[in-house]
């Protein structure tokens, strides 16, 4: 069905990317790393490849500080080996999500299933390098509060689908400077991280002022006083020049309607859980949140590649409702065990959705995921 709607509708990816530092320094630095790749590497295992990595930096972390108290004082440290894993992992999974269009125009294989599939792994992206970011500071006196960290995931979820929902409105991906910034900037902060200790990040910046602070600061300015103008901006601006494709601002904004459902449910849980769920399993609630709010946001990316209209609501907040009630109610006594199964629930749900829109798109197509060669061809 997927592949129908796409099929019958002219594709094209259009985006614009202005950020300084990715036009004069990271793009030419991917047009040279490109050059290295074999022409028969397929663009999807490359953008797959990058994105195992901060998988693999997210599991790393939950191994070593699984509740994110390892950064705090008088607990065991992360080893610096593994702060230099994370940085070399997290600057390997942004090259690759770099060079995974310039292989694709190299090949001349670009189609319409490498842009929802490398648009739908960004936006799951999120919360492994959110989470692993975290451990950096940790929640101790000089960390940052799981309830803070909360709210900071939700700012850079909306940062993330405002860019989709730009394109959903005017056809062009405006991408977000702050991407560029934060990738090399934290990739920089792990290798530090590892030379110089996690105690460092205890010290003030100036008076009072930590670097807790700065993270945080620095996050929730970039989205308010950038992200959000500019994308605002430029969906009114083709609202009065009549050059959006919805034609009500209803309906332009219609794609906000589940994520601030998903954020409506999921704080209802943390600020009426019985047992404080936030506290007691930050990583679980986190990933749960974040894998969510990527299901939605892919229906949103279909949607805009599709130019249909997005669908009002998101069939996983429906069995949602009823576990947040349970939780907070106090029905069922097991809390954790019931944040537990709805994780797996949600994470099951997602992989079945992404694989059978992959599928979908590949039997359509007439193509395959993984290799540049055609389907039952020597």
């Amino acid at each position: 069905m997927v592949g129908m709607l796409l099929c019958n509708r002219p594709w094209m990816y259009s985006a614009v990317d202005s950020n300084p530092l990715s036009v004069y320094v990271m793009h030419p630095f991917w047009n040279f790393v490109v050059k290295f790749l074999p022409t028969w590497l397929a663009p999807n295992l490359i953008t797959f490849t990058g994105f195992m990595f901060l998988v693999l930096n997210f599991l790393m972390l939950a191994f070593y500080d699984f509740d994110f108290t390892a950064s705090a004082a008088g607990h065991e440290h992360v080893p610096s080996w593994v702060w230099v894993a994370a940085g070399i992992f997290n600057f390997l999974a942004y090259t690759l999500d770099g060079v995974d269009g310039k292989q694709a125009r190299r090949t001349n294989s670009s189609t319409p299933l490498g842009e929802l599939f490398d648009h739908g792994l960004d936006s799951w992206a999120c919360i492994f390098f959110v989470a692993t970011v975290y451990s950096i500071f940790g929640r101790g006196d000089s960390g940052v509060g799981v309830a803070t960290l909360y709210y900071i995931l939700w700012v850079v979820l909306f940062s993330f689908i405002l860019s989709h929902w730009e394109k959903y409105n005017t056809g062009i991906l405006f991408l977000p400077w702050g991407y560029d910034i934060s990738q090399v900037t934290i990739s920089l902060i792990y290798l530090v991280t590892a030379v110089v200790g996690v105690e460092t990040w205890y010290q003030p910046i100036v008076w009072h002022f930590l670097y807790r602070d700065l993270f945080t600061f620095m996050i929730v300015v970039c989205s308010f006083t950038v992200t959000v103008p500019m994308s605002l901006y430029n969906v009114l601006k083709g609202h009065r020049s009549k050059t959006l494709k919805h034609s009500s601002l209803y309906e332009a904004f219609l794609p906000f309607l589940s994520p601030v459902l998903l954020f409506v449910l999921s704080t209802t849980w943390v600020v009426f859980s019985p047992s404080n769920i936030l506290n007691l399993q930050p990583r679980i609630f986190y990933l749960m949140v974040g894998t969510a709010f990527a299901n939605v946001t892919c229906k949103l990316i279909v949607c805009q590649m599709s130019n249909t209209r997005c669908q009002a609501l998101s069939w996983l907040l429906l069995p949602m409702t009823p576990v947040v009630l349970l939780a907070v109610t106090g029905v069922v006594a097991n809390e954790v065990l019931l944040l537990y199964l709805w994780t797996a629930a949600v994470i099951l749900a997602h992989i079945h959705y992404g694989v059978s829109v992959v599928q979908q798109l590949s039997s359509h197509f007439n193509i395959l995921t993984f290799s540049l060669k055609k389907p039952n061809s020597d």
